[in-house]
């Protein structure tokens, strides 16, 4: 008796759009962890003192003598914080800082998969995936995954990388639900949520996106206004349902989307007493700019502001000047071009940090200083990163107008349809393999940013680090945090062991007089075994104002000289008292 044959059925292939992704997945992949390996080893990790802070913020959550989520604080917003947090419980990961680029990590992966998604969208007519369509995601996904400032920063605890994903991604839906797709408003709403959640920039971006979705409302209530005729009847009750969908869709979309920044703001009320905490407080921007008296060449001129952010934006994809204004001006052309021939025009929505950064560096105090301009320094320049998504997709589109006006002039327009959208990305391969290897041969200037800022930090912090390990380990330390907690993180000193600034009931205002903080201030020796006081700060000064002996005194260039007190043995007993 022969065998049956047994009936094969043969495996559909996978779409190709499944196997892209699959692709720059593992090649996203590949790059966040050899590149954190790189950094991680060359002991680039902690050098932005904004990152120690990250991850020092969710670490006193639970590592204090104050546990809990209001030692998230107020100017700083929350999610990074929260999305840190579990990954520096241990103290290894803590210590060295690599628990707080995991997030950054898996931001900069998902990143590169939604500036892939969003071009392919964007630049998709009538449902059809075309040439163009395909090169220019393709050109999107490796001017992004590409370039070395954005891959240092995604290797720390910084937040550049996660506000990327969540206002890529908003774009990404909200492209999909212009085109026909209601259920992906919702998710662009959550986008939104969380980009709200990471950095104020989301608040402006929910904004612009609120309105153009009403607008879109609007435009498909009338598109779909019944006509005259025997199936008017017809028209109106789809019209109706297609704008029911729509509406609901919408009302939905915009709850989600300002119910962070209203939650914020609740917060805020709540516990400081004042809403707008983070961006008028004590610790707020404004107040540090007028504490510290920082220069802003832009202060009050909204052009400039604008000037001093693009050429920022320029710095983070080409290391001079000429080759920065090339990418800008070829973003701008493809800016033009999709606003004359209308494909990719809801990516323009990827511009929106310009707008908001002119303003916040006008009337915000928030500069920026670039090396080519007065006043000749680094800082704030990995700001502009944010335009990193408005170059990946339109300096592809820039291209290739210039190279269809090429074909135009010098062949047929047959030959123009075949071959400009394959001629245009090798183009923008060249451009990107130029410039980012010119910024690796001089180094990021992220990079460089963060080591020309840290380096009086990092050196005071080095010293301390050895005096702090040579403490009892079961001393109490009284300390201003502020801008030297790394130093308790070098020595892997717990924060528990500190009484801090943080250590206090923060809804008392303006100080809480029974909180443990101002108690050890008023009397240090009887809270502190030993006193950390940097010059100026609220722990130098009390213990100055009693005379406390010194035991070492620490001085740095540039850094206030930090001092270590002898406190008193009654530490311990009225702490538990």
């Amino acid at each position: 008796m022969k065998p049956q044959a047994r009936a094969t059925r043969k495996q559909p292939a996978k779409p190709r759009s499944d196997l892209s992704t699959a692709r720059l997945l593992w090649l996203a992949l590949f790059v966040s962890l050899f590149s954190v390996l790189f950094y991680y080893r060359n002991g680039d990790l902690l050098l932005y003192g904004d990152a120690v802070a990250h991850i020092n913020i969710a670490r006193r959550v639970f590592d204090s003598r104050t546990p809990g989520l209001l030692q998230l604080g107020t100017v700083w917003l929350p999610l990074p914080h929260l999305l840190i947090l579990p990954f520096i419980i241990s103290k290894q990961l803590w210590q060295s800082g690599s628990g707080g680029s995991i997030p950054s990590m898996a931001a900069f992966i998902v990143g590169v998969l939604g500036i892939f998604r969003l071009a392919r969208t964007a630049l998709t007519v009538n449902g059809q995936v075309d040439s163009i369509a395909k090169a220019g995601a393709w050109a999107a996904a490796i001017v992004y995954i590409a370039n070395p400032n954005l891959i240092y920063m995604q290797a720390t605890a910084m937040g550049e990388s996660l506000y990327l994903a969540f206002f890529i991604w908003a774009v990404a839906f909200f492209v999909e639900f212009a085109q026909g797709n209601s259920k992906a408003l919702t998710r662009c709403g959550w986008c939104l949520a969380a980009a709200c959640l990471t950095r104020y920039d989301g608040w402006f971006l929910a904004a612009v996106l609120v309105l153009a979705a009403i607008r879109l409302a609007f435009r498909e209530r009338n598109v779909n206004a019944p006509g005259s005729g025997n199936s008017k009847a017809a028209n109106a009750q789809a019209a109706g349902l297609r704008g029911g969908i729509v509406t609901a869709a919408i009302v939905k979309f915009v709850l989600i989307a300002i119910a962070a920044p209203i939650l914020w703001l609740v917060y805020n009320a709540a516990v400081y007493q004042n809403p707008l905490e983070f961006a008028n407080g004590a610790y707020s921007a404004r107040a540090i700019a007028q504490k510290t008296d920082t220069v802003n060449p832009a202060q009050g001129n909204l052009l400039a502001a604008g000037a001093y952010f693009l050429k920022a934006a320029e710095l983070n994809v080409a290391n001079s000047t000429w080759p920065g204004r090339l990418w800008l001006v070829l973003a701008l052309l493809g800016s033009l071009a999709v606003l004359i021939e209308r494909r990719g025009r809801l990516a323009l929505f990827l511009w929106t940090p310009l707008p908001f950064y002119a303003l916040s560096i006008a009337y915000g105090s928030v500069p920026i200083f670039v090396p080519t301009w007065w006043p000749f320094s680094v800082y704030n320049v990995r700001y502009g990163l944010q335009l990193l998504p408005a170059f990946a997709v339109f300096v592809f589109l820039g291209i290739h107008f210039l190279v269809r006006l090429f074909f135009k002039v010098f062949s047929t327009p047959a030959f123009e349809t075949r071959w400009a959208g394959t001629a245009t990305f090798p183009a923008v391969l060249l451009l990107v393999i130029a410039g980012y290897a010119a910024i690796w041969q001089s180094d990021p200037i992220c990079l460089r940013e963060a080591q020309v800022n840290s380096r009086g930090r990092i050196a005071l912090d080095k010293q301390l680090e050895e005096w702090l390990k040579s403490l009892p380990s079961d001393s109490t330390l009284l300390m201003y945090l502020g801008d030297h907690v790394g130093a308790l993180e070098r020595a892997g000193v717990p924060l528990k062991r500190t009484i801090n600034e943080g250590n206090h009931r923060v809804w008392k205002q303006p100080s809480d007089p029974e909180g443990l903080w101002e108690r050890a201030l008023a009397d240090p020796t009887a809270y502190g075994n030993f006193i950390l006081g940097f010059k100026g700060d609220p722990v130098w000064n009390a213990a100055m104002a009693r005379h406390l002996p010194a035991i070492v005194e620490i001085h740095v260039t540039g850094q206030p000289a930090a001092v270590i007190f002898q406190g008193g043995v009654r530490a311990t007993t009225q702490e538990r008292r």
